[in-house]
């Protein structure tokens, strides 16, 4: 069955894409802060190093209970025991803040939306939520500029960072962008994972993987979330494929577990009720911490 997933996540036809890392590659996980225990498959070894560095396994899943069924579309996460209610029922602005030491001090967890601006993060937050002044959209880049807490049922945060990388701010505005941000990572205890978007209509940006080395060395928990994935028609569908597969291929040689990835798109809704179980099954485990 492994195998067969394996045949599926590698083949080159949009949207099931997959590149196999190699072994050999360099010992950073990020998956969650916990290690996760994995029992190997005696059944076939190939199809347990398959599991083992590129499928996402959650926490309560063995590697002989994983079926193509459990495989979220559109990504390598495999759906685990601590997947639960997903939908969002209320959403609440709760405050901006321009120091992490400002952020709200509740315990709650959360998640952090980080990625190149333009990339579509107020488009993907306004779609998760459904609602579509949530998050500030604005075809000028570099919009948000400061960190933005939203509350979810009360019960957990989406974190709305400043877009990285925009041409027109000047060195001094990156600069503190880099340096409050940073902070943030590094001393935010409730936060649950990062949500790394990239924008697959375009080849791999060096910010974008400068970006997720960086929070590997730090040991930061992310997922790579794709974004514009409905811009595939005609000659593109290829292209978009050949994006995603690039950028997964420059990845593996830094990391020895692929972290979780999902394909999304805020025009057609792909990948939304993926991405809302798999932070369910993430915050569900932390909470259990």
């Amino acid at each position: 069955m492994l195998l067969q997933l394996r045949h599926r996540l590698l083949s080159p036809n949009f949207p099931s894409l997959r590149t196999f890392p190699s072994p050999n590659t360099l010992p950073i996980s990020l998956s969650l802060r916990a290690s996760i225990s994995q029992k190997t498959n005696p059944q076939s070894s190939e199809s347990a190093a398959f599991a083992r560095t590129v499928l996402f396994i959650p926490p309560g899943v063995e590697l002989d209970e994983i079926t193509e069924e459990k495989v979220l579309p559109g990504s390598n996460i495999v759906l685990g025991p601590y997947a639960g209610d997903a939908k969002i029922k209320q959403v609440d602005f709760v405050k901006s803040s321009n120091r992490p030491k400002d952020c709200p001090r509740d315990e709650r967890p959360e998640f952090a939306m980080l990625g190149r601006s333009n990339v579509g993060k107020s488009s993907l937050i306004n779609s998760l939520v459904r609602k579509k002044e949530v998050a500030l959209t604005s075809k000028k880049p570099g919009k948000t500029q400061l960190i933005n807490h939203f509350l979810v049922n009360k019960s957990w945060y989406i974190v709305d960072l400043p877009g990285y990388g925009f041409a027109n701010a000047p060195e001094s505005a990156r600069m503190d962008w880099s340096s409050f941000t940073k902070g943030y990572f590094l001393n935010r205890d409730t936060l649950v994972s990062v949500l790394l978007l990239v924008d697959a209509s375009v080849p791999p940006q060096k910010i974008d993987l400068d970006c997720a080395n960086w929070l590997g060395r730090n040991n930061i928990p992310m997922t790579f979330v794709f974004t514009k994935c409905d811009k595939a028609k005609g000659g593109k569908a290829k292209r978009l494929d050949e994006n995603i597969k690039d950028f997964q291929q420059l990845i593996r040689e830094s990391y020895r577990q692929h972290p979780p990835w999902i394909m999304t798109s805020s025009v057609t809704g792909l990948g939304r009720d993926e991405l809302l179980l798999h932070m369910s099954q993430l915050r569900n485990y932390w909470d259990q911490e």
